[in-house]
């Protein structure tokens, strides 16, 4: 017979681990953070502040917890993001130049994309930086030159890598 305090230990053991965003709010509406160890996915239509919020929880990082940061951007320069977040308080060239975020403008273009095999993102390591937090924005646009579209869904069913 298992007693109520091995249920409630068992049940403390098994909840997922998070890290906290230091975004105001967003942790206490996902209880506390996003799922540490795992990717978490920001997605929405154009305009909805993806880009806002995925620095923020970069640059609130930095503020908060020590941890140095990079962001991959696929559309706006490193230049056009220091722009658009100084108003917001975030100096990010002084957060580059502390290496506390390490900002990287890849410019893609899809007409000059050659889809000629397996696709993976092993060239992104942060681990060289020490970053501990990786922002792609906008991930869609890396994709977006796939002809078969089915690569990018796990087939149900199928084991997570």
């Amino acid at each position: 017979m298992v007693n109520k305090g091995d249920v409630s230990a068992n049940s403390h053991s098994n909840e997922l681990e998070k890290v906290p965003t230091g975004i105001e709010g967003l942790d206490d509406i996902t209880g506390g953070g996003l799922p540490k160890g795992r990717p978490a996915l920001i997605c929405e239509s154009a305009g909805c502040d993806k880009t806002l919020m995925s620095m923020q929880f970069l640059a609130q990082d930095n503020q908060s917890f020590g941890e140095p940061g990079v962001f991959v951007a696929f559309e706006e320069t490193d230049e056009d993001l220091a722009k658009n977040f100084v108003s917001l308080g975030y100096n990010l060239g002084e957060l580059a130049a502390q290496k506390k975020i390490l900002i990287d403008y890849i410019h893609i273009d899809i007409s000059e994309i050659e889809e000629i095999g397996e696709y993976d993102l092993e060239g992104l390591s942060i681990g060289n930086v020490g970053a501990k937090r990786l922002v792609l924005d906008t991930i869609e646009v890396l994709f977006s030159g796939f002809e078969d579209e089915a690569i990018l869904v796990p087939i149900r069913g199928s084991p997570r890598p």
